[in-house]
């Protein structure tokens, strides 16, 4: 199956200089907060959040269909090939792109199976490295059954946990 026919993309927004540096609210993520402390495989913490009056001002649209992949789509950070799970409803800047998880999909499966995907091989040749949310949904995949899913997402949740665990040890 294609990406797109199990789930769809959506591009973050101009996120501009004056609406930033909130502490309460939604969630607006930015390329940088991957590298946030507990933010290795899921998004957890922001260094922006935004107030309902600043969404229905500036007319925004949080996605709150969740969970979604958060990943750059503009710049050099599309060459890190970095994506982030997020399951909490959330903005995001328009350097980045969210995939957002269909019915078709367990959570922790579909997260391992972007892991596997090299989203820099996308990348379109120009002034500025970027892909657009047609070519993501153009990817071709292989998705199991719902509880072949939840087998092979809990094992790799479970792998990926032993591994942070021990690299917290050294």
């Amino acid at each position: 199956r294609e990406l797109g026919e199990v789930g769809s993309c959506q591009s973050g927004v101009g996120f501009p200089d004056a609406e930033q540096g909130g502490k309460k609210g939604v969630p607006f993520f930015k390329v940088s907060d991957m590298n946030i402390n507990g933010n290795e495989h899921e998004l957890l913490y922001s260094n922006n959040y935004v107030t309902q009056e600043q969404i229905e001002r500036k007319k925004w649209k949080p996605i709150t269909e969740i969970p979604a992949m958060f990943f750059a789509k503009v710049g050099a950070a599309v060459m890190l090939n970095r994506k982030r799970l997020v399951n909490t409803p959330f903005l995001l800047d328009n350097n980045t792109m969210a995939y957002k998880f269909g019915s078709a999909w367990d959570t922790n499966f579909g997260r391992t199976l972007f892991d596997t995907i090299n989203l820099a091989s996308l990348v379109q040749i120009g002034a500025l490295p970027s892909y657009n949310a047609s070519d993501v949904e153009n990817i071709k995949i292989s998705i199991p059954s719902l509880s072949e899913q939840s087998k092979i997402g809990t094992y790799f949740r479970y792998l990926d946990r032993l591994i942070t665990l021990h690299q917290r040890k050294l």
